[in-house]
């Protein structure tokens, strides 16, 4: 008899949200007093009247096509309403609220992402190429803040490693860095280091070539069956899902291809904090708090505190041959 292990990485059905908050969503959102979420699902946007400007319409978002996730059986996920409303975007704010709130002019056609530094054919891509470029799937990745929150995504998107190998890299090309769009006048949070809550802009991120190239990491153009909100990182962003989201770097604009590691933005700001690798290890806390467990951002009610044990990668163990021999206390 063959039996037939699952590797944890799967998303079982028992692992993800109740779905019927999700279904409920309008009903508990007007319950607890709050408008703008959930007016952001329909089919029309909510006009700019909620965010103070009654002459502008909201960040609209379109439906993708895209190959749907073999994994579909994993259906009850993160309420769309709270992967669009609890965010960390800084260049937005730094509250969890503030990104849907500051982010709805934000501006995302035209967009030139270039891919350069040491490959044979480097190139740049425009808007209309983050979503015809390349075959979009989906993929159901659950997502670990650093902050010892939890959610899981259908994300939208096509592999890094095929943009990579487009560009043709060299054989010195050993990491890849990436940067975030650079403009104060749509991203307030970028105008001051105190507004932006001490971060150097733009935001800077890095990844080994073989991080980068790594099946599972995901260029994300949209989740939830629709292009991205501007508050999740229109129009492109990256997922790594066995590292904390502080990697899964927003918005987008420039890969480089280099042979010495990049810097990154938490990193310079707080190293013995925010490692290089931020790989998910519940074994390694935080200098503040515990990375044992973590609160799943579940249907279970607006505030839950549905915490669960955090596994080593997020539970994506197939990951774990990348760090063999590295001491991953030493180098978190």
């Amino acid at each position: 008899m063959l039996i037939k292990t699952p590797k944890a990485s799967v998303i079982s059905e028992s692992q993800v949200t109740d779905e019927s908050a999700y279904n409920r969503r309008r009903d508990i959102i007007k319950s607890m007093g709050f408008v703008g979420a959930s007016a952001l699902l329909s089919s029309t946007p909510a006009r700019a009247s909620f965010f103070g400007n009654d002459d502008a319409e909201t960040f609209k978002t379109e439906k993708l096509n895209f190959s749907a996730s073999s994994k579909k059986a994993a259906t009850k996920l993160t309420p769309e309403e709270k992967i669009i409303s609890h965010n960390n975007f800084y260049e937005f704010g730094t509250g969890k609220s503030d990104p849907v709130e500051n982010a709805q002019q934000f501006k995302v056609n035209p967009w030139r992402l270039s891919i350069e530094g040491l490959a044979e054919k480097p190139f740049t891509l425009d808007y209309d190429d983050l979503f015809k470029q390349f075959p979009l799937e989906e993929r159901i990745y659950r997502l670990r803040c650093v902050e010892a929150w939890s959610m899981v995504v259908p994300w939208i998107g096509f592999s890094l490693a095929s943009l990579i190998k487009k560009a043709k890299p060299l054989s010195s090309a050993k990491y890849v860095a990436f940067e975030t769009l650079y403009d104060p006048e749509q991203m307030p949070g970028q105008r001051s280091r105190f507004a932006g809550g001490g971060i150097n802009y733009p935001y800077i991120e890095g990844l080994r070539i073989d991080e980068a190239m790594h099946p599972l990491t995901l260029l994300s153009v949209g989740l939830y069956g629709k292009t991205l909100p501007a508050q999740n990182g229109a129009p492109i962003r990256l997922v790594v899902p066995w590292k904390y989201g502080f990697k899964s770097i927003k918005s987008i604009t420039r890969i480089r291809l280099t042979d010495k590691r990049p810097p990154t933005s938490w990193n310079q700001l707080a190293a013995n904090e925010y490692g290089f690798y931020a790989n998910v290890n519940p074994n390694v806390d935080h200098p503040r708090w515990s990375q044992a467990s973590e609160r799943r951002i579940s249907g279970a009610g607006l505030f839950s505190r549905n915490r669960i044990d955090t596994k080593m990668f997020n539970g994506y163990e197939e990951v774990a041959a990348l760090y063999q021999g590295m001491d991953l206390r030493k180098h978190f």
